[in-house]
């Protein structure tokens, strides 16, 4: 995947990831939704959510980085600053 992506495709794609991998409505999925508690992951759900989004952009997010991820917003900001 290259840097030419727009944050709302980002968006787009992980919003496909949490519906067709996770089982979330999409109707649940806004930017403020927490991913602990109104998406009810769970650590092994994040861990997973990891493992994708690093087959989706090709790079690792690093632990540190993950562990401040608390939103949706902030799943496709990490994304979005691995693109850079």
């Amino acid at each position: 995947m290259t840097n030419n992506y727009s944050k709302e495709q980002i968006s787009d794609k992980l919003k496909d990831i949490l519906v067709n991998d996770f089982e979330i409505d999409e109707d649940l999925i806004k930017p403020e939704a927490n991913l602990f508690k109104d998406l009810e992951f769970d650590s092994i759900d994040a861990v997973d959510l990891a493992v994708k989004l690093q087959q989706y952009t090709g790079k690792r997010i690093q632990p540190q980085d993950f562990k401040e991820i608390r939103t949706f917003e902030d799943v496709v900001n990490a994304v979005a600053d691995l693109l850079k």
